[in-house]
């Protein structure tokens, strides 16, 4: 049975296939309108894009995207990334776990060869209006927590065990008897997000720098239990 030409090309790959696709978009062709009709039909892609349900998962979700996420926004889809150490197995499935769960939609992992860096990605419309974080770097913007976020208690614990498990830090030197809890972010309204949503649930945290820190040995522990810190 011959093959076809163009099997396993892309327009990214071959100029044959980019000069074709190029002819399409400026006759505006589309050559998988019917198999995407179909796809519907079967139900293999979505037509309708609910709300998410604000839960646990969800505030933690939101949470370890906006420490190690990034959302980009496409012409016709939106791009949900998060990234990981590639030897953290348990922060990828827990989160690929997590995104599978919400968006029912298992996403696609991806190991980079050229770091140490593993991406859990899924494309689809209307993420970023759906989660309400803004798309591209978020270096600079201001965020807030959502009210549904700050009304339960269980909430805002999940939301910062995301925080955490993404920007946050545990250290100890022994021969000083040092207990250190970190979270370390560029991003200047995170970081007193985190610092006040500590405070509200009864700790001492100090705000220096780009970073959020706890010292004191007890607080320490009894955070980590609290937000099952790398427990997974």
């Amino acid at each position: 049975m011959r093959t076809s030409w163009n099997k396993g090309l892309t327009k990214e790959t071959n100029k044959s296939i980019k000069q074709i696709s190029l002819t399409m978009k400026r006759r505006k062709i589309n050559n998988f309108s019917k198999w995407r009709e179909r796809m519907i039909k079967s139900g293999k892609i979505k037509s309708i894009y609910k709300d998410l349900k604000k839960d646990g998962d969800l505030a933690e979700l939101i949470g370890v995207i906006l420490g190690d996420g990034h959302i980009g926004i496409f012409p016709r889809t939106d791009r949900l990334l998060i990234f990981s150490n590639t030897k953290n197995k348990s922060f990828i499935n827990r989160y690929a776990g997590l995104i599978e769960k919400i968006f029912d939609k298992k996403p696609v992992i991806s190991h980079l060869t050229t770091s140490k860096c593993t991406r859990i990605g899924i494309y689809e419309k209307y993420i970023s209006k759906r989660l309400k974080i803004p798309k591209g770097a978020k270096t600079k913007k201001h965020f807030s927590v959502p009210r549904w976020i700050l009304k339960n208690r269980g909430f805002v614990i999940r939301y910062l065990r995301g925080l955490y498990e993404a920007e946050g830090n545990f250290s100890i030197h022994k021969p000083t008897c040092t207990y250190k809890m970190f979270f370390s972010n560029s991003n200047i309204s995170l970081e007193k997000i985190v610092y006040r949503l500590v405070k509200q649930l009864g700790f001492h945290p100090n705000l220096s720098g780009q970073k959020v820190q706890i010292s004191r040995k007890k607080e320490v522990y009894d955070f980590i239990k609290l937000i099952s810190f790398r427990k997974y």
